[in-house]
């Protein structure tokens, strides 16, 4: 997308500074949207992108982050500063948005290797917070009370993503189907409970101060939408029990005393105290909802990458993760 003079006259009609003469260079990560570093008049943002080719409808809608961290721009949530929007497909193929480049630290392994021992409860402690936070906006005062459906948010997106994983399913996985059947059994009944909520909450999505336990900014809001907050708590926590191979980084197996990292209960007890909550009364269907959720997204990745359409090559990996997430969702209910 270097030297596309559409794109450089667009960037000068809409981001402050930019003079004609842009760099884009992209970010090695990201399964879904791909982002880009963009150098410009002396100054670094980020570009986002909805990518190119045949897309599940619904998905990779980047107007939706854009429209959610503008709003979310002005509460104690960290987020970058989104800056403009561009619908039009002309200018480089596909939407796209450009925000704030938030320098700092994305940590990547649960077990915090490099971080100093005495400090890994802190960045659990951020991060719990950070979603607590999240959890506690009040959508309606923010402008976002149609950015979602309130209420039976585990029945409509079991619903969703069932059709997503057909939608994309290139072989029969016994497993998937008996932890969907499980899901469908034994779904609670609607408590009320709604919030923004992330979607794809966990570790690398969070952007740390460099070398600090505080939290820059919360990334990758392409899942966001309004639903219940235990699907977030629930899916961050899933690191915990996740193993730690091939594309898949968990602490399954490891010692979490040794690491000094905190135990899951001591977590969800954390995110309680704050929201002023008790304790969740169907922890073993949140979690197991969450490894269906995940197992969905990966078939989605896996197959954009068989179709050509992933942004990067490890999507190809994506397939041989699916099964094995819905045999722990299994596990998780036993």
């Amino acid at each position: 997308m270097n030297n596309n003079k559409a794109l450089a006259n667009w960037l000068n009609t809409h981001i402050d500074g930019c003079d004609g003469q842009y760099q884009l260079e992209k970010f090695a990560t990201g399964q879904s949207n791909p982002s880009f570093l963009l150098q410009c008049g002396g100054q670094q943002f980020v570009l986002r992108r909805k990518p190119p080719g045949e897309l599940l409808a619904s998905a990779h809608a980047v107007d939706r982050e854009y429209r959610l961290i503008s709003a979310l721009r002005h509460t104690d949530v960290p987020v970058p500063q989104a800056l403009a929007l561009c619908t039009d497909d002309s200018v480089i193929g596909s939407m796209f948005y450009v925000m704030s480049y938030e320098p700092g630290d994305i940590l990547w392994d649960p077990a915090l290797p490099d971080a100093e021992t005495a400090l890994r409860p802190a960045y659990y402690h951020s991060l719990i917070g950070a979603l607590a936070t999240l959890h506690d906006v009040d959508y309606e005062s923010v402008g976002l009370q149609d950015f979602g459906r309130p209420g039976n948010y585990f029945e409509r997106q079991l619903t969703r993503w069932h059709k997503q994983y057909q939608a994309s399913q290139t072989t029969e996985l016994p497993a998937m189907d008996s932890l969907i059947a499980w899901l469908q059994r034994n779904m609670p009944p609607d408590d009320g409970a709604s919030s923004i909520i992330h979607g794809d909450y966990r570790l690398d999505n969070v952007m740390f101060h460099k070398g600090s336990p505080q939290i820059r900014a919360v990334l990758d809001w392409e899942l966001a939408t309004l639903g219940h907050p235990m699907a977030d708590l629930a899916y961050y926590l899933m690191a915990l029990r996740l193993p730690d191979e091939g594309e898949i980084r968990g602490l399954q197996g490891k010692n979490l005393k040794d690491l000094n990292i905190p135990e899951e209960a001591e977590l969800i007890d954390l995110y309680c105290q704050q929201r002023q909550l008790a304790s969740p009364r169907h922890w073993n269907f949140y979690m197991a909802f969450c490894f269906f959720r995940l197992a969905a997204i990966l078939q989605g990745v896996y197959k954009r990458g068989l179709d050509g359409n992933a942004s990067n090559e490890r999507a190809l990996r994506m397939g041989e993760l699916v099964a094995p997430l819905a045999e722990m969702g299994l596990a998780s209910v036993d």
